[in-house]
């Protein structure tokens, strides 16, 4: 049974989903190299029970690339990816030269709002503290 705050947090996915639409990636992985890059997605509980489908997690890698991608460097979990991983800060992307930061602020707090509905005390952490 889906839970409120699955179901709220799918539809701000997909809203994300649609404000990037107009936008592409090359589709490399290179924001998925965390240590390489510096930078990792933060997640709100919502957002990692979604990733983990409720499974344990996989292992850390020794890289320090996110441990969702499979050997070919693809991402296991591509629909269920979080917020972070659905927006584009990477140098390569191809679109138009305005991004829907209005947008997107406001899907944010969209979803820090679910969060704290369901847990007052609920805060996002970088995608590999969940892993700890």
């Amino acid at each position: 049974m889906i839970d409120r705050s699955e179901k709220e947090t799918r539809a701000i996915l997909a809203k994300a989903d649609a404000l990037w639409a107009r936008w592409s990636c090359p589709g490399t992985a290179g924001c998925c190299q965390f240590k390489k890059t510096g930078l990792q997605p933060w997640l709100w509980p919502s957002e990692w029970e979604l990733l983990t489908g409720g499974e344990a997690p996989p292992p850390p890698r020794e890289d320090g690339a996110c441990p969702f991608l499979d050997k070919s460097n693809r991402c296991t979990r591509y629909a269920d990816r979080p917020l972070g991983c659905r927006t584009y800060f990477c140098h390569r992307i191809k679109g138009p030269a305005q991004q829907p930061v209005l947008e997107m602020d406001a899907l944010l707090t969209r979803l820090e709002r679910v969060n704290l509905d369901a847990d007052e005390d609920a805060k996002p952490k970088p995608l590999l503290d969940w892993l700890k």
